[in-house]
């Protein structure tokens, strides 16, 4: 099974309730054809950017389901079938696979080394002061 996104607008000329029953038949065909949805958005009315078929307003439906690959030819022909869907999008989504850590959310940090050194007597010190200023 793949994960799909489907976008598809409804014609304005029908009521708020035949739009969300298209939205439910359009559910129940894919849960009819083994798909499993995952988010499923009611139709809202919008104002298109553009018009189309002499329509300046559509209601917008999202869905988000898993499918197997060949029958997405019948979830396109029952999308052509009514005419009341003007314009749809169907999109194959790419699964992320889970890594252990990602490298962005990977903590980066230096790991500081710590020399011990053996302590040093005052009189060693003052000894090699003596030596360097008798030097010069």
């Amino acid at each position: 099974m793949k994960l799909y996104e489907l976008t598809y607008l409804i014609s304005q000329k029908l009521s708020e309730k035949e739009a969300e029953k298209i939205s439910e038949n359009i559910n129940s065909f894919i849960q009819k054809e083994n798909g499993i949805l995952i988010e499923d958005k009611k139709p809202s009315r919008q104002i298109l950017s553009y018009p189309i078929d002499k329509s300046i307003q559509a209601y917008l439906v999202y869905i988000s389901f898993y499918l197997d690959p060949e029958k997405i030819i019948n979830l396109e022909k029952e999308l052509q079938s009514g005419g009341q869907i003007i314009r749809h999008l169907l999109l194959s989504k790419k699964l992320l696979k889970k890594t252990k850590t990602s490298p962005f959310l990977e903590r980066r940090t230096k790991k500081i080394e710590v020399h011990k050194e053996e302590k040093v007597d005052l009189s060693e010190i003052e000894k090699k002061l003596e030596e360097i200023l008798e030097e010069t």
